[in-house]
């Protein structure tokens, strides 16, 4: 027997704890008590979700809303160039007479600004595809884009950094293979 008050040992027959002196009590063990209780099996624990399994999708869907900004903010950034640059906010403002003569020269470079920043957004949104349907290529794609975007700070930064993280240690790459269809 064990004291319940300060849990030292105890013969069968003694009423009060040798060690703290507190009256024990004897409390007879009925097996019956127990052997009434129903029992319940532990609910099994859920199968593990590979770590490249668990995130392909929501990188997937990461680079397709990526192309969308980078559309997005090639839109805002020609509106910007067109309002400040030739000021023209609502029709001639401030009024302008004839045509405009002089043309910086980096505004030269506008449309190729333009047509790098679509064909990025393309990119980003085939990279996007191919993660979504799981291509073979898909990894070594999204690698290349990732390395590429993290130089657009701060979304493209992040989103590199995450796409990185899961895809590119050696161990991603033979789960991606087993994921991957042709």
């Amino acid at each position: 027997m064990v004291c319940q008050a300060c849990g030292g040992p105890v013969g069968p027959e003694v009423r009060f704890c040798t060690q703290c002196g507190a009256q024990v009590i004897a409390v007879p063990w009925a097996p019956q008590q127990y052997a009434a209780m129903p029992y319940a099996p532990p609910a099994p624990l859920p199968a593990p979700v590979p770590r490249v399994a668990r995130h392909l999708q929501t990188l997937g869907t990461l680079w397709c809303v990526f192309a969308a900004w980078r559309i997005v903010e090639g839109l805002i950034g020609l509106f910007f160039v067109k309002m400040f640059v030739f000021r023209r906010w609502h029709g001639d403002w401030p009024p302008m007479h004839g045509p405009i003569t002089f043309t910086p020269p980096w505004m030269h470079l506008v449309p190729f600004i333009a047509a790098a920043t679509i064909l990025s957004a393309m990119f980003a949104a085939f990279v996007g595809w191919s993660l979504l349907t799981r291509r073979t290529f898909g990894r070594w794609l999204a690698i290349v884009a990732a390395v590429l975007s993290l130089f657009k700070l701060p979304f493209g930064t992040a989103l590199g950094a995450y796409t990185l993280w899961v895809l590119a240690p050696s161990a991603s790459g033979y789960e991606y293979d087993s994921l991957s269809e042709p």
